[in-house]
């Protein structure tokens, strides 16, 4: 049974294409393109390289063989080790439910779930999924606790018909999902400030998820 990985990018209004040819070349069959804005404070511009524009978010699942060769070769085209150029990172996916095409050209069952062990990361993403208007107050609450700012989302995944097949992912049009990227050792501190701002245990409010980050290219520290 073949593990996957998501690959998530996030770069300029324009760039996604580029990306996807780009992840073409390294063996990728498809991927979602969703937009987004960047919401950063000054010191931000030196670390991820996102101003608080317009951004276009691209994610691609593939087999994690694939995945740092891929990575690499994103990050070499779309010169990521630039500032402002974007940033790309990979997170496993523990599991995945619904017909996914593999590289030989198979297909797994639809009910089955794939599932692997997470090894432990230096960096973490945090989700955060709350009702539309609302992600830059999750931004404020991670960035007071020690974030450098975020991804918000708030369109829903735009893609060709066959990269659908492949992948896809959809945010509801009155919700906005935050994209948070962390040092390990500020996590906890970041999510239980966004639980209490946004009141997150209350029904309806939102949710908080958490994925490991195995690699990351285009952050700029230091």
């Amino acid at each position: 049974m073949s593990e996957f990985d998501i690959i998530r990018c996030i770069v300029n209004m324009g760039d996604a294409a580029k990306v996807l040819r780009s992840a073409s070349k390294h063996g990728a069959r498809g991927g979602t393109i969703s937009v987004g804005k960047g919401t950063i404070s000054g010191l931000l511009l030196d670390v991820l390289g996102l101003s608080e524009s317009r951004k276009e978010i691209v994610s691609i699942v593939i087999e994690n063989d694939l995945t740092s060769d891929m990575l690499r070769g994103i990050s070499r085209d779309m010169q990521f080790h630039k500032a402002n150029h974007g940033i790309a990172f990979s997170c496993a996916v523990s599991e995945f439910i619904g017909g996914v095409n593999s590289v030989d050209g198979s297909s797994e069952d639809a009910g089955e779930s794939l599932r692997r062990e997470v090894k432990s990361s230096v960096y973490k993403i945090i989700h955060v999924i709350v009702d539309k208007g609302k992600g830059a107050q999750v931004i404020d609450a991670a960035n007071k606790a020690g974030a450098r700012g975020g991804t918000i989302i708030n369109a829903r995944g735009a893609a060709s018909q066959e990269a659908k097949k492949y992948f896809s992912i959809e945010i509801e049009p009155e919700k906005e999902e935050v994209l948070i990227i962390a040092n390990s050792e500020v996590k906890n501190s970041i999510v239980q400030a966004v639980r209490e701002r946004m009141q997150i245990d209350k029904p309806g409010k939102g949710i908080i998820f958490v994925l490991d980050v195995n690699e990351v290219y285009g952050l700029h520290e230091g």
